[in-house]
């Protein structure tokens, strides 16, 4: 009767507590060691449970600050590509539908890009493709417009030929991509995006452009293009 007495009044004290009493009872009037009893309650429970909800909460934070630290580093990237090219530009007389008429003068053929070297060497690097596939790097003057080299790539990997598969029925060439980009700002790079239903990508000291091959329309160029074209 004792001992029921005793772990009656710990219980009570533990619901009103709160939290985890250590309860103490004879085995009677035997002399026997006292035997320890845990009781546990719904509070303890409750407080973890809230521990393990704050955490997540604060992981979800974090995942979140960072996923906006990364986008931010990305603008900031974007912001240096334009102000590199904006110098790259104020530099040049050439431009690069100049360039590209350059190359091709020398080296007959299809352009199939043109960038201005961001090396501060201010030439023009020119991709021209022969009708067998065969590529040449052709350096032009961004200063004069005069070829300081042409230099043949004779690695076969076949880009030559799949470039002139992809400009196969297309109305507009490099050079005339570059003059319409060329209204969306100084161009510091034409390429032939190939990667889905083919287009000029154009780079400008204004953003990043398309130029369609059959219409010459100029769009602007977003990330997610290629992967809408893969869709398509």
């Amino acid at each position: 009767m004792k001992r029921n007495l005793v772990l009656a009044t710990v219980a009570a004290a533990a619901l009103i507590g709160g939290g985890t009493v250590a309860a103490y009872a004879g085995s009677g009037d035997d002399g026997a060691s006292p035997r320890q009893s845990d009781v546990r309650v719904a509070g303890d429970r409750d407080d973890t449970q809230k521990d393990d909800d704050d955490g997540d909460r604060r992981d979800s934070r974090d995942d979140d600050r960072g996923g906006r630290d990364d986008d931010q580093g990305g603008r900031d990237d974007d912001r240096d590509d334009r102000d590199e090219a904006r110098s790259q530009a104020g530099r040049t007389g050439v431009t690069a539908a100049d360039a590209i008429a350059a190359a091709l003068e020398r080296t007959p053929g299809t352009a199939v890009s043109a960038e201005l070297d961001d090396d501060g060497s201010r030439v023009w690097e020119v991709t021209v493709v022969e009708g067998d596939g065969t590529e040449h790097d052709v350096r032009v003057s961004a200063g004069d417009g005069k070829v300081l080299s042409d230099r043949r790539d004779d690695d076969d990997d076949h880009e030559g030929r799949a470039d002139l598969a992809a400009l196969k029925g297309a109305s507009v060439d490099a050079r005339e991509a570059a003059e319409a980009a060329a209204a969306k700002g100084v161009v510091v790079e034409i390429d032939l995006d190939d990667d889905g239903p083919a287009v000029w990508k154009a780079e400008t000291t204004k953003g990043e452009w398309n130029v369609g091959l059959k219409s010459g329309a100029v769009t602007p160029h977003h990330d997610d293009d290629r992967d809408d074209r893969d869709d398509d």
